[in-house]
Formats: structure tokens, C-alpha cells, sequence
């Protein structure tokens, strides 16, 4: 087996990679990593269902064709060359991810920073994490994570604030849960506008407005003096007391949205309990004000020395694998490599030495907002965009696909062409994928892990450490992107760290900074700083801070409303996030069909009686607008979001749904210390979409490609299934369906009643299905698991009834991706009575035993299912 490294959230799971005894690959966690000693959630558990060939990009495209590396690579080393030599360096742009390995990270800012001579280059994480790295850097004058991840099993009280870590960081909810089960007096409290599954291990749940954070901490503060908490040892290491007080004393608890009653008792728990932990995510960041929301929460533990021990601290939980290593290697616009600062002069002309580069930006570059609103007014001219989708991912999307639309020269470097952002590309470069791929990766605890390589480049893919060298080379720096291997990039790096460290920066990892090949290949798991006198573990404890003058900053803050403003035209407030087994915009996560069973449709999660106001009902669609954009989404009734206050996720794209990429209705506002968008606080009116019929569809190996207004797709274990809707109706359904699923010449079974507006039409070769729609006037209520798995079985007709026979019970929607255990398996292990705990469901079906994150579900099915009926 090979140990590497999950490719999903920030919590870096350590995963082993074999082949089973009919050769296939294998992957399941490694015990011995410490970020999740053996756990793996859905999305990791499902890994090697993702590693298809399909839809992968093998050979390089120029305008469409397919073309050879040279003439590629030449092209965009001219282009790029000519550009700069007519407009300037800046006139240029990267924009990078943090699905990138540290090493392509590297190359791309020395490429960009050292020998372009532009501070353009940003990166994806600016849309989850630049809050925390601003918020980080004015307090702490560097962006440290304090604390481990033993911290949350060591605390006392856990905070969990704008991070439904149930969901999107699963093995650590899970390490929370384990700790919580082993100290029972241990509490957590949830700070979130939405009642998640997080909550079920929640002792308090503060139904926060939205953007109302930052008051909850400011009154956590004035309490915390109020009381005589703070530690004035502690604030002898401190600037900034004072007028943090005074602005956490002069601001209004009332916009928090929380009662007296819940914010003192939540004063009680934080201020009683020493050893505290506030882990804080997207939520927080993702703001107009989310470098205040973040330095609200700092400010709480500096002024009580709760930081830097164990069981105590903030903790920021980072979203993509290697948003961590992308901070830390310069990837934003505004920093250096290794934590350096560019706009410190010392710190420049240290890196500008160590890498003999001709020129060096003296200024920050555009963040990734302003980056795509200056493609849209000329002033950068040509771009290359590398593993991230931003015509899905960016706020304001619509204008980020017109903007490259409109651009001069667009490069693309990704491991498919089936992406938004791919289709407005000049150039496409096809880059190796996880598991093709050597290099290391940063987890939220700084904790550096290796990828490793199993399994070939497929095609002409190549890595995209060497894409950019090769491009670097043709430009004229042959001998500064000169690497044969990612060990000597990463020795590098160590060494440029060194540099960093001797001048008094945080991040050293010079202790590898002549790492050999062989033990670059056995790397093992390790925390930041490696390097001379400084082994890892935490920051702070000793008030030893990165400023001037070594001490910490408290910032006064003061709440602020989210820009985007309620109004009678968009009287709603949009939240936008992830769900459990999807990740970003699907190019790996849709691979799976058991991944896209849990939630397989894009949705708008709405309170039942903002639903009635406005015309809603379950299962319909809804049309979502803002002053920029929007989407159809069908629509979810909840109590678990706050009355005029709506939830939908972000994963979907133009390539898995006709009208919802969310992000096309979130406005471009930023924070204006971090350039984070506020993406999860868009005013919108919501008006019910009035579909004339609704269909579910399957079909086989044959995509589908619908044009209706309303559709989604997602592949399935036998093929694809369908979600459709549509304003008006075609005169002849057969004909219609026939193209849909392209089988013009198919036999056919159908169960057409015209009067009452359904259609039940099922397409065969020799009685084995092909493909199959139903059609009706409203949401169509079927067995939909069971439709699925009969495509490609025999006796094609008896699937028109759309339910099983009493000999094959339907397992239902899926509850447990992990293990396919569905809800009507669950209802009769619960109706039975020997299954009425969480425990129990897990013995009897496997539900909720593997990486455990549909555990609160299956104790909410528990609850529902449990309780008799009132007597009629």
C-alpha cells in the first residue's frame, strides 16, 4: 500500500492507496496519520470510484484542436512574453488553487513574483480563507495557526462558529465526537443562522443572524472585563486593550440576533471554562467584515491568554487540501514565499537575492475580485487559470464568464475540458491528476504530508510544477526552472525558508532543505516550524508575537450589516456552502454514483412559512435572484434556517444543471482588509418558477444532454438521472424523449394519458432498458433508486410502474453514502423496535459506522420514525 493524502478539505486525512485481488485500486485510511488515524469521510471513502478516465483532458487544445506541448507551450510563453513587452507586467494575471501540490504552488509565485515581475497571482483560497490570514497577520503580525488538532479533543469548551463541521470536515467533527463520548462533561456550543447536523453534538446553539458574529465576541469581550477575566499578565505581551474594549463595550448585542438569555449563558460557558477553543470556517470569513469577525475572536483569547496551550486557542479550519501550503508558499497577491512580506523591503530584496530574479512587484497585486474585473476592462490582457473554475466559483459569475470571454489570451490548466471556465479557454493544458501526481500538502494544523503517486500520467498529462517551468524556460529563465524532480522544488523551498526564518519570520522548514531524493520519497507527516531551535508545536503561549515589537494587536472592532441590503425588491438573505458528499464543482465528487445519491439535486433550503408567503411549496422550484444573477433550485422547507434567511449549495455548474450556479446571484462584495468575497449574505427575492410539468429520467453509458428550462444531471451507478422541468410543454413526448437520450430508433413502451398531463415512456433494445422518463404536472413521486438500477436489465415495460414488486423492497434515497444504506431501510429497521438508537441502525444496517457524518440524520430518522401516531 502507498500512504499520500486525501485531495479534499483541509483536514488532510492520511489515506492508503492499493489494489485489491482483482487489481483494482483500493483506498482507505491510514492509521498511522495523525490528522485521522484511519477515518475517512464519504468523499474520501469514495476516492477510488473517482479516478476514471472520463472526461479527462489528454493532449493539449489550441482554439478547440488538439495540438502538440511544443506548439502549446510556445505559444503561451509568446503570448505571455508579447503581452508583458506591450502592456507591461502587469497586464498579466495567474489565478491558482489550492488543489495545487506546494511544489506547482512554488514555481507558479517564483514564475509570476521573481521573474514577471507582477504581484498578480492569487489564488481560489481568497475566496475561503484570506479573512483568517488578514486577521491572523494584524494580530499576530503573521499568518500562524496557533494550535493542533488534539487541541479540540483537549478543551474543555469547543466553539464551532460559522463551520458546520459535520459536513464539510467530517474526520475532525467525527475526532470531536469520539472526545465529547470519552469526557461527557466536555461542551460544544454552535454558532450558525442554520440548525446543522454540527448541532447534534451541540449543547447551544446560537441561531446567529447573518453577519452578527462579530457582536456575540465583542460581547463575549466586555463580559470577559466585566467579570475580571482578563489576564493582565498575559496583556503585557498586548497592544490595543483599550480600544478593542471600548468598541466591544460600545457595540449593540441586538445585532447578533441572539437573546440576552442565549448570549449570557454563553458568556458562562466561555468565561468559566479555561481550556476553550473557537475553531471558526467560512462562515466567518466569507464576510464584508470578515477580517473583524476574525480579529472579534482573537481579541477574546488574547485578552485572556487562552492561546498557545493545550486545550486552548482559535483555530481556523481551512477548506481545500492545500490552502494551507498555498498561504505559506506566497500564493495570495499580497504576500511572499514562505511568509515573507512583499511590500517589506527586506524581506524582497532577501527573496529577490535568493532567487536571482531580474525584477520584484514592490506592491501587492489585484486580489481575485478585482483580478477577473480587470480582464473585464482590459487592463489584464492575458490569464492562466489553473484547477479552479471561477465562472462557478467567483462571485457575480455571469460577469467573470463575460469577462474571459472578452479576453485577449486565456490559458487553462486542468485535468478536463468539461468545465465552465475550460469552455472560454485559447489554450487547454492537460494536468495530472490526484494520484498521478508527486508532492506535499499543509493541513489546518501545519501540518506538511506527501502525495504520492500510483498510477500513471494518463495521455500526455504532465505536472503542473513542470508545465509552468517548461513555460518559465521559454521565456528566457532556462536556468532558474531548471528542476528534474519535486524533491529538488521542495528543497528549494526549504531553503528559501531558511532565508525567511533567519530574518525572524514563523515558517522554517530549512531542516529539509537538502532533502534527498530517497528521503523525499519516504517524507513523513510533519508540523511546521522544522528548523534551527524551533520543532513544531504551538505558537503564543510565551506572548512571543510577529510585530515590530513582538507584541500582539487586539483590533477594535465594530460590527457591520452586510453590504448587500434587505430591501422590498430582495427581501431575503442568501447563504451559500457545501453539502456532505459533494466537493466544489464536481469534476471529482459527480465521478462517484454513490456520492451523488445523498443530495443529487441542487436546492434551496427555505422556513416553511416564508415558503407560504411567497407561494413555495415542497418539492417545487423556486427562481432566486439577485441584482447581479440567477438560479432555479428546487425548493427544501426547513424550520433549521432562520426565518427570511435561505440556504443553497454551491457545487453545481452549466455542465450538471441549467440554472444553478449559485454564485451567478452572489454579489462581488468584498471585505476591504482581505479582498474575501461576502458570499454567504446576497439579498434576494425569491418567486416561485412556474413549471408546466416536472420529469425524473434515466439513461445509460449514452450522456444525455437536455435543453429544458429547468434540469439537472448526475451520473448513477447504470448511467445518468435526470431532474427536468419546464414552462411549456412539447407537443409529442415519444419525439421528444428520442432526442433527449439520443435513440431515434429504439423500440419503445409508453403510458401516455394527454387529459391528466403524464407521461410514463420507457426505451428498449430486446426488452433491456435503455433509457426511461415520467412526466407529470407536478413533482414526480417515484422509486427513483430502484429506476435507476433497472437501466440495462431485462423486462424493460415493468419499470413504467416506477416502484418495486412486494419480492423487491426499495432501499429508498440514500442516508449512508459510505455504506448505500437507504431511508426506507432505515424506517423498517426503526418501525421494527430493535433499532431505535444510532448505535443499534449502525449494527443492524452499517449506517453511520464509517466516517459517521450521516450520524445526526439517522438520529433525527430515529426521532421521526420512532414516535407512535396521535389516535385518529
Amino acid at each position: 500500500m502507498t500512504r499520500s493524502t486525501c485531495p479534499y478539505c483541509g483536514v488532510g486525512c492520511g489515506v492508503l492507496i492499493g489494489r485489491d485481488g482483482a487489481g483494482e485500486i483500493v483506498v482507505k485510511g491510514d492509521p498511522e496519520h495523525p490528522a485521522n488515524y484511519g477515518r475517512l469521510c464519504s468523499k474520501g471513502t469514495a476516492l477510488a470510484e473517482t479516478l476514471g478516465l472520463e472526461d479527462r483532458l489528454l493532449a493539449p487544445q489550441i482554439d478547440g484542436r488538439e495540438a502538440g506541448w511544443d506548439e502549446a507551450l510556445e505559444l503561451v510563453a509568446r503570448r505571455f512574453t508579447e503581452t508583458i513587452a506591450e502592456h507591461g507586467p502587469d497586464s498579466v494575471a495567474f489565478y491558482v488553487s489550492g488543489q495545487l501540490l506546494t511544489e506547482d504552488y512554488y514555481v507558479a509565485n517564483k514564475l509570476m513574483k521573481g521573474f514577471i515581475g507582477s504581484a498578480n497571482i492569487d489564488t481560489n483560497s481568497r475566496l475561503c480563507m484570506a479573512s483568517s490570514v488578514a486577521g491572523h497577520r494584524r494580530a499576530f503580525g503573521t499568518d500562524t495557526v496557533p494550535g493542533l488538532y488534539e487541541d479540540l479533543e483537549l478543551a474543555d469548551l469547543v466553539v464551532l462558529t460559522g463551520s458546520n463541521l459535520a459536513w464539510c470536515h467530517p474526520v475532525l467533527y467525527q475526532r470531536l465526537v469520539a472526545a465529547k463520548a470519552a469526557r461527557p462533561e466536555m461542551r460544544v456550543v454552535v454558532i450558525d443562522p442554520r440548525r446543522t447536523a454540527t448541532c447534534d453534538i451541540a449543547d447551544l446553539h446560537l441561531a446567529v443572524a447573518s453577519g452578527g458574529d462579530a457582536a456575540i465576541f465583542n460581547a463575549l469581550l466586555a463580559e470577559i472585563a466585566r467579570r475580571g477575566a482578563v489576564d493582565r499578565a498575559y496583556l503585557a505581551h498586548v497592544t490595543g486593550f483599550d480600544a478593542a474594549l471600548a468598541a466591544a463595550e460600545a457595540s449593540d448585542p441586538a445585532m447578533s440576533g441572539v437573546s440576552n438569555a442565549e448570549l449570557a449563558r454563553f458568556c458562562d460557558l466561555w468565561i468559566g471554562t479555561e481550556k476553550v477553543v473557537t475553531v471558526y470556517s467560512q462562515g466567518i470569513n466569507q464576510s464584508s467584515s470578515g477580517t473583524d469577525k476574525v480579529n472579534a475572536i482573537l481579541n477574546c483569547h488574547l485578552a485572556t491568554g487562552r492561546i498557545g496551550q493545550p486545550g486552548m486557542g482559535p483555530f481556523s479550519i481551512t477548506g481545500q487540501p492545500n490552502a494551507m501550503g498555498g498561504r505559506e508558499v506566497g500564493g495570495l497577491a499580497n504576500m511572499l514565499a514562505c511568509h515573507m512580506d512583499l511590500e517589506n523591503p527586506t524581506h524582497r530584496a532577501a527573496v529577490q537575492d535568493f532567487w536571482r530574479a531580474p525584477a520584484m512587484p514592490e506592491a501587492a497585486g489585484l486580489k481575485a475580485v478585482d483580478m477577473f474585473r480587470a480582464v473585464g476592462n482590459g487592463k489584464i490582457r492575458a490569464i492562466w487559470i489553473i484547477h479552479t473554475n471561477p465562472v462557478v466559483s467567483m462571485p457575480d459569475a455571469d460577469a467573470v464568464r463575460a469577462a474571459l470571454r472578452g479576453c485577449d489570451f486565456v490559458v487553462v490548466s486542468d485535468v478536463t475540458a468539461r468545465t465552465d471556465t475550460a469552455a472560454l479557454a485559447h489554450v487547454l493544458l492537460p494536468a495530472t491528476a490526484w494520484g498521478e501526481k508527486d508532492g506535499t500538502v499543509t493541513n489546518s494544523e501545519r501540518r506538511i504530508s506527501r502525495q504520492r503517486r500510483v498510477l500513471p500520467a494518463p495521455g500526455g498529462a504532465r505536472h503542473d510544477w513542470r508545465i509552468l517551468a517548461e513555460v518559465g524556460q521559454r521565456m528566457g529563465w532556462r536556468g532558474e526552472f531548471c528542476w528534474t524532480s519535486p524533491a529538488e522544488v521542495f528543497a528549494e523551498y526549504a531553503a528559501l525558508s531558511g532565508v525567511g526564518g533567519r530574518l525572524g519570520v514563523d515558517f522554517d522548514i530549512s531542516e529539509y532543505s537538502e532533502i534527498s531524493l530517497p528521503d523525499y520519497a519516504a517524507l513523513e507527516p510533519f508540523v511546521w516550524p522544522q528548523g534551527p531551535g524551533r520543532k513544531g508545536g504551538r505558537f503564543f503561549a510565551d506572548g512571543q508575537f510577529y510585530t515590530p515589537d513582538g507584541k500582539a494587536r487586539m483590533i477594535a472592532v465594530t460590527p457591520r450589516a452586510p453590504v448587500s441590503r434587505i430591501s422590498a425588491e430582495f427581501p431575503f438573505r442568501l447563504n451559500t456552502g457545501r453539502t456532505r458528499d459533494q466537493w466544489h464543482t464536481m469534476t471529482r465528487t459527480a465521478k462517484s454514483a454513490r456520492l451523488n445519491q445523498h443530495l443529487g439535486e441542487p436546492y434551496l433550503e427555505i422556513h416553511p412559512d416564508d415558503a407560504a408567503r411567497v407561494g413555495l411549496e415542497a418539492a417545487g422550484i423556486a427562481r432566486v435572484a439577485s441584482a447581479d444573477g440567477e438560479a432555479l433550485l428546487r425548493v427544501y422547507l426547513s424550520d433549521a434556517v432562520r426565518p427570511g434567511e435561505v440556504f443553497a449549495p454551491m457545487h453545481w455548474t452549466g455542465e450538471t444543471a441549467s440554472a444553478a450556479r449559485i454564485d451567478a446571484v452572489v454579489s462581488a462584495v468584498t471585505d476591504p482588509v482581505s479582498g474575501q468575497p461576502e458570499s454567504k449574505a446576497t439579498a434576494v427575492s425569491i418567486t416561485p418558477f412556474q413549471a408546466r410539468w416536472h420529469a425524473f429520467a434515466v439513461a445509460g453509458a449514452t450522456e444525455p444532454f437536455p435543453k429544458s428550462r429547468y434540469w439537472t444531471k448526475v451520473r448513477s451507478a447504470t448511467g445518468w438521472r435526470m431532474e427536468l422541468a419546464g414552462d411549456a410543454a412539447p407537443e409529442d413526448w415519444v419525439e421528444e424523449a428520442r432526442a433527449l437520450f439520443s435513440l431515434p430508433d429504439a423500440e419503445v413502451a409508453t403510458v401516455i394519458d394527454a387529459a391528466r398531463g403524464t407521461a410514463r415512456i420507457a426505451f428498449h433494445d430486446a426488452g433491456r432498458l435503455l433509457a426511461a422518463i415520467f412526466v407529470g404536472p407536478e413533482p414526480i413521486s417515484l422509486a427513483r433508486s430502484h429506476i435507476v438500477n433497472k437501466v440495462g436489465g431485462e423486462n424493460a415495460p415493468i419499470v413504467l410502474a416506477g416502484r418495486p414488486g412486494a419480492d423487491a423492497p426499495d432501499p429508498g434515497p440514500t442516508i449512508c453514502a459510505c455504506l448505500n444504506v437507504g431511508l426506507n431501510q432505515i424506517r423498517r429497521a426503526i418501525k421494527s423496535g430493535h433499532a431505535l438508537t444510532v448505535a443499534a441502525l449502525g449494527e443492524a444496517l452499517g449506517a453511520g459506522t464509517s466516517c459517521g457524518s450521516c450520524r445526526p440524520e439517522l438520529a433525527n430518522l430515529i426521532n421521526r420514525f420512532s414516535q407512535p401516531k396521535a389516535a385518529e
